[in-house]
Formats: C-alpha cells, sequence, structure tokens
C-alpha cells in the first residue's frame, strides 16, 4: 500500500556517491535502533546488498540510464513489510522517494499521524533541492509580511503556480494561528509551501487585491499548480480540538495530491530492476546468436574438410566434429540457463506488480462496498455533530416529497432514499428544544445556558447582550437581549436561530 510519493528536483551539486553516502548515513543515525543495519562497511560499490532478510538495503546502478536506485526494506514481526525507496535519475537530476506498507485489513482504519520521510530534510539542510520558482523547498513555514501580500494575491488569482502545492495559512480573529505552523510545515516538507499570515492587519489589502476570494480569519487554502484541480479551502471555527481536526485534515489532503501523481517506471525500484533484468536478457540474446553464428561457421568448415579427407581422416573428423558440437552445446546449454534465470526473475518482478494492482484493486472495492452505494459526495463542509449532513438532506427530501403526488417516479425514489438511511428527524427535535427553551423569554439562567451550550451554541456576554455562535463558527452568530422586552422577543430568536443555523 503506498503511503508516500514524491518527486524532487535535485541540485548538480550532489554525485552519485554523495548520494549513497546520504542515504547511508540516514540509516546508520536512525533514533530507532532497531531500523539500523549493523556493519555496513561501503567502499564505492554500485550493486550491493547490506543486512538479512528481515532488514537489508541493497544499492543498484542502471548506467545506460545514469540511474542508482536504493531500497531499505523492514520486516516486522507480525509480518508487515516497510520498503523505502530512493531513485536518483543523474540525467534529468530528478530524486523519486517512496514509502509502501504490506497490505493489511486494518490498513483502512489505521491513523498513522504521518510525516513525510527524515531523509527529506537531510536533502533540505544539506541545501540538495531546488528552489521551486522563488520559494526554497524548506520544513518550516514562510512568513508572509506586507512586502510578499502581493505575491500571495498572485498566487490566489491564479497568476503565479508553484510544482508543490502552496498551502496558504491566515490568521483568526484574535490575530492567531489556526493550527501549529511549524509541526504542518515539517510534516509536508517536499510536497507543499506552507506559508503563514503575518497578521490579520494585511486582509483588507488582501481583499482587495484578490477581489474577496481571499482566505481569511483562520481559513486555509490549498493552490494546486494543476488549473483543473484548482484550489481547495477549508473553514476554522473557535471551538476544542478544531486545530487538531483541520492540520490532519490538510495534511491527509496534501499528502493524497502528492501520492496520486503519476510516476514513471524508471523513478519505482522495480522500474530500474525490471531495466536492468532487460538489458541483462538482451545481452545474453546477442552473446548467444554470436555463438551459434561461431557454431555454424565450424561446422561449414568442418564439412568442406569433411570432402577432402580420407576415411581414416573422416573418422577422425567426425570425432573432432561431435566434439566440437558437444562443446558448442555445452555452451548453448549455459545461455539457456542463465536466460531462464533472467525470465524468472521478470515473472516474478511481474508478479509482484500485478499483486499490488489487485491490492490497490481490492482497496477500492473494500472502499466501495459500504453497506450500500453513495448517491452524493460529501463537500469541503465539516459536520458540527455526527448525522448533520446526512440529516439536512434527508430533511429536504421529506419536504419534498410533501409537495409530490404519490404514484410518481420522482415520489418513489425520493421517498426510497428516505425509508432506507435511518432518518431520524433529528432537527425537528432540535427545533422543539429550541422554541421551548425561548417560550416566554426573560432572561437566561444558567440551566438556560447549558442547554445551548449542549446544542453548539456557544454564549458569550457582550455588554446588555449575548453573543450566540453554533460551534464556534462565525458564520452563524446573532445576538440575543439579557432581559426580554416583551411575548414575542423569545419567538423572534428561537427563529433567528432555527433559520440560520439549525
Amino acid at each position: 500500500m503506498l503511503l508516500f510519493s514524491t518527486l524532487l528536483d535535485i541540485n548538480d551539486s550532489m554525485t552519485k556517491d554523495g548520494f549513497i553516502e546520504l542515504v547511508l548515513e540516514w540509516n546508520q543515525g536512525s533514533p530507532h535502533e532497531n531500523n539500523i543495519i549493523k556493519n555496513i562497511d561501503w567502499n564505492g560499490e554500485r550493486n550491493v546488498r547490506y543486512g538479512n532478510d528481515n532488514l537489508w538495503l541493497a544499492i543498484e546502478e542502471y548506467t545506460n540510464q545514469n540511474i542508482i536506485a536504493v531500497r531499505y526494506e523492514k520486516k516486522e514481526e507480525d509480518g508487515v513489510v516497510w520498503d523505502t525507496d530512493y531513485v536518483m535519475n543523474f540525467s534529468t537530476m530528478k530524486m523519486a522517494i517512496r514509502l509502501d506498507r504490506s497490505y493489511l485489513e486494518e490498513a483502512l482504519t489505521i491513523d498513522p499521524k504521518f510525516s513525510t520521510p527524515y531523509f527529506i530534510t537531510l536533502l533540505i539542510d544539506r541545501g540538495y533541492i531546488k528552489s521551486d520558482g522563488n520559494l526554497p523547498v524548506l520544513h518550516t513555514p514562510i512568513i508572509i509580511d506586507s512586502e510578499k501580500i502581493e505575491m500571495v494575491a498572485d498566487i490566489i488569482n491564479g497568476k503565479l503556480r508553484y510544482r508543490l502545492p502552496v498551502v496558504f495559512i491566515s490568521k483568526t480573529f484574535y490575530d492567531e494561528d489556526p493550527v501549529d505552523v511549524r509541526i504542518l510545515a515539517g510534516r509536508l516538507k517536499g510536497v507543499a509551501h506552507v506559508i503563514v499570515q503575518q497578521s490579520n492587519c494585511s486582509n483588507g489589502r488582501l481583499k482587495s487585491l484578490c477581489d474577496g476570494k481571499n482566505e481569511y480569519y483562520g481559513a486555509i487554502g490549498i493552490y494546486y499548480a494543476n488549473q483543473a484541480i484548482g484550489h481547495r479551502k477549508y473553514l476554522y471555527r473557535h471551538s476544542v480540538g478544531m486545530d487538531i481536526f483541520l492540520l490532519e485534515k490538510v495534511i491527509r489532503v496534501v499528502i493524497q495530491y502528492s501520492n496520486s501523481q503519476m510516476v514513471e517506471p524508471l523513478y519505482t525500484w522495480h522500474g530500474v530492476n525490471n531495466a536492468l533484468l532487460r538489458d541483462q536478457l538482451s545481452n545474453q540474446k546477442e552473446e548467444r546468436a554470436q555463438v551459434e553464428e561461431e557454431r555454424r561457421k565450424t561446422l561449414y568448415e568442418l564439412l568442406a574438410l569433411k570432402a577432402d579427407l580420407d576415411k581414416t581422416q573422416e573418422n577422425m573428423q567426425q570425432k573432432a566434429l561431435e566434439n566440437a558440437k558437444a562443446e558448442a552445446d555445452k555452451i548453448l546449454d549455459s545461455f539457456d540457463e542463465d536466460l531462464k534465470r533472467l525470465q524468472k526473475q521478470i515473472e516474478d518482478l511481474t508478479h509482484t506488480n500485478d499483486t499490488l494492482m489487485y491490492e490497490n484493486q481490492g482497496l477500492r472495492a473494500k472502499m466501495d462496498r459500504v453497506n450500500t452505494v453513495p448517491i452524493l459526495c460529501l463537500g469541503d463542509e465539516d459536520e458540527f455533530y455526527q448525522g448533520e449532513i446526512k440529516e439536512m438532506v434527508l430533511d429536504a427530501i421529506d419536504e419534498k416529497l410533501k409537495n409530490l403526488s404519490d404514484k410518481t417516479r420522482r415520489f418513489d425514489v425520493l421517498n426510497d432514499i428516505l425509508e432506507n438511511n435511518d432518518y431520524k428527524k433529528i432537527s425537528e427535535q432540535r427545533e422543539k428544544i429550541i422554541k421551548n427553551m425561548f417560550r416566554d423569554y426573560k432572561n437566561m439562567s444558567n440551566v438556560m445556558k447549558q442547554q445551548l451550550q449542549e446544542l453548539g451554541l456557544e454564549v458569550a456576554e457582550e455588554g446588555k447582550h449575548y453573543r450566540l455562535t453554533y460551534f464556534g463558527d462565525e458564520r452563524y452568530k446573532t445576538t440575543v437581549a439579557k432581559t426580554g422586552s416583551d411575548w414575542r422577543e423569545g419567538k423572534n430568536i428561537a427563529s433567528t436561530i432555527l433559520k440560520s443555523m439549525m
């Protein structure tokens, strides 16, 4: 199962020996003792393997394409196999980094709090990774001050694009970061640029430059080089745990985008090994053809001599001929064995690739085999409570059914959806609670505040009013007088809450 994949542009300062030495430094300097391969004594070899069956590192050089490929593999006690591949093409000066894990049933539910490989940090710290346009590739956030606002505006307006996605983080209403930006930049190193607004004082200028399209007050935007993908926007709301949720969501989306990029075979370990085997097989065939030609030439020469010799000489020549044929057959047999061995390796690699393909198909099938087939895909809005979005959709269907005649196709289809989706009418329950709460409203007791908070309405005092904010989202807010003026006050408050929030 592919966990991570990226392709980096590398500076010309990296040499073949420097690449291999950096990989070995990465392994030997691991903080996890059980990941280190003992007794590695590298003397400049290009095709070599260290370790044992459960923990090994192999180096392969494909001279025809000026490529060096390295695989590090670790097999856990429970049978899980981790593969880390570094493939460096010195002709294009591009490096592919991939991390795979053997498939397990629980792979779909494990949340590994994923971070990109530490090897990328070594590449950044040694200055090996090329800048992406005017942005350096870093493992720390880039702070956007007033002098860089126009650059951000160009990114938002689509005038400026980078090879790596750009994650723009705006300051919250209280001029704070909505997530831990250093952790975010560290975990997205090598796959995205993390740029952070220095202060929300720049919101006005940025808004005018972007015609209001910019993220603000804690919202996070992800801008991709591919115009077809466009950009993703994630809103921030002030609530407990929102920073962690938003952090993990952005990381997951960016890593998924990076993993979805097409990678040419020669930027993978299996692709390089397949190419090496094909070249060996081609060389073996050429050598065999030469041997066959020499054999035929020898036979023709012997037959010509045979016609000119007497019986005794013919017998001697026959013996020599048989010996020559036997020797030639022996050589050809050895080539046959080599060809069979190489063919077997190619078949094994092909089988591995097929297995991975079936594994991916199985994962997709498993993802699709949820109780029923989903009709709609969720957008970017987050649920404020379990089942909120589903209930809203079902509410809309239920309301639509009231205006449809039965025994019609539209009625039957919508009614079928309603009956098969466990419609609980949660909104009706919440509506009754709100109306009862504000009936004959005079003032807000502590019990009433507690009930509102249980429904997701945060209560804050503002002079003569209370400020109600739905799940901390500034888009959904209203004010309530601390003392009700007449009998209509509570009814109007309940109506406002239900229309704009529920």
